[in-house]
């Protein structure tokens, strides 16, 4: 028996006992707190305590699965329930029946519930569940009385080196586990995300401009997504709501959609433009048995988010904006497109060598960075130019927030109606698709040539 300040380093360099016995380490730091190392190099840490006429031996967990602080904060709270009292057997239970952070992220996402009541949402627990897979492995296993603020902050500070906006995320669902782990009495102790301080993270205000919309809708005339990705844009709903987007809830003779449930838990009426209402009526003419406008072979029964389509779309896009950059003649471009129509990355491979010997960089006309999402900033972006007020782009895009709430229920549909077909109208003027108040068909797709 010795007695030694536990550290990583110091119980990492202990000598291992001779076959057949153990030795035993107390913490100079935790009374009581103390470290049984056997032969096969298992160390296991243990409250030791006087018990009646005997000594008490609780396990704790094992290093280095359990850090010293970690061993140091159970140990506390192990003797604090001594000191109530209560018999080793009861401050066995009161140790063991202790939930983990995995245990109570579990019944977070299965009972959690927003203001307005509703559960969370798929798609949210999804994020959460995969935060928690990136970023949490070093805290899951641990009881929460065992999860220190340095453990989350050493988190929180590692992850945030490459990913300011992930850490920040991270450091947010440990603490509202832990709120509601107090909430439900599965919990007393402190929060330990409370106190650091998040990442400073930029808002992110793109969307696509003036010069790049005719691109972006000519790529989008030959993907196989077409009608979602302009409703996307024409409509300014969240992608979500556009991947289930059912023909029940839709009023193509009064030029409404109607969604039941948007991610703020509120229904949303939303208000189709001349266009919209064209790509609806196109596809309804063809559509199949489904219930969906944009059916899928999944689970859902409808779409689910296109990401390579779109990343198709963008390099598509981003190819068409350096062909303009180019200033091939008639037949050269004719030639391009149609390169273009055999296979994407053949006409990349070509252009971009030719735009490097004319000393074009193609990262100049890229758009890769644009996401499907910023296809709804780009409706409300547009509104902005085009005039609309901030209580108008906010009832059109179901923004919620406690200021703007009581402003946004008294808005009714046609002043919005009219900011969307204006901005509507803009952008595809910008884009070279309309003439003053004519509504003119929307590119269809390219045929092979």
């Amino acid at each position: 028996m010795a007695n030694l300040k536990f550290s990583k380093t110091a119980l990492l360099a202990l000598d291992l006992p001779e076959a057949g016995k153990r030795a035993t380490f107390y913490d100079t730091e935790t009374p009581k707190l103390a470290l049984r190392v056997t032969h096969a190099g298992a160390k296991t840490f243990y409250v030791v305590k006087r018990a009646g006429a005997g000594m008490a031996w609780l396990k704790l967990g094992t290093f280095p699965d359990m850090t010293v602080e970690n061993a140091r904060k159970e140990a506390a709270k192990v003797l604090g329930e001594f000191a109530t009292g209560a018999n080793p057997a009861a401050v066995r239970r009161a140790v063991r029946e202790e939930p983990t952070f995995a245990e109570v992220l579990a019944e977070y996402l299965l009972h959690k519930r927003k203001r307005n009541g509703s559960p969370l949402a798929e798609r949210t627990k999804g994020e959460y569940l995969n935060t928690a897979r990136l970023y949490l492995s070093t805290i899951m296993q641990v009881k929460l009385s065992g999860v220190t603020h340095e453990q989350v902050e050493k988190i929180h500070n590692k992850v945030g080196k490459t990913a300011p906006f992930a850490a920040n995320r991270a450091k947010a669902l440990i603490s509202s586990v832990f709120n509601y782990a107090k909430d439900k009495r599965l919990y007393s102790g402190e929060n330990p995300a409370e106190g650091i301080t998040g990442f400073a993270e930029e808002a992110r205000e793109r969307f696509a401009q003036a010069d790049e919309l005719a691109a972006l809708l000519a790529a989008v005339a030959q993907s196989e997504q077409r009608d979602y990705f302009l409703l996307s844009l024409l409509t300014g709903a969240r992608r979500s709501n556009v991947q289930a987007m059912a023909w029940r809830d839709l009023d193509l003779a009064g030029a409404v959609w109607r969604i039941g449930k948007t991610k703020n838990g509120t229904p949303q009426n939303v208000p189709l433009s001349p266009e919209a209402v064209m790509v609806l009526n196109t596809r309804r003419e063809r559509a199949g048995a489904s219930s969906f406008v944009f059916p899928g072979t999944g689970k859902t029964g409808h779409l689910v988010e296109p990401k390579k389509a779109w990343a198709t779309i963008l390099r598509t896009a981003s190819l068409l904006r350096l062909l303009d950059a180019l200033n091939l003649d008639e037949t050269s471009r004719t030639e391009a497109e149609a390169l273009l129509t055999e296979g994407l990355a053949k006409a990349e491979k070509r252009y971009h060598a030719q735009a490097a010997a004319a000393g074009i960089d193609p990262a100049d006309f890229a758009m890769t960075d644009l996401r499907i999402h910023d296809l709804r900033r780009t409706l409300g972006s547009w509104q902005a130019k085009t005039g609309a007020s901030l209580a108008i782009i906010g009832k059109s895009l179901n923004h919620k927030t406690h200021q703007a709430t009581a402003i946004y229920a008294r808005l009714d549909l046609d002043p919005v109606r009219q900011s969307v077909n204006t901005a509507t109208a803009a952008m595809l003027e910008a884009a070279g698709l309309k003439e003053g108040a004519d509504v003119l068909p929307l590119p269809t797709k390219r045929s092979a040539a």
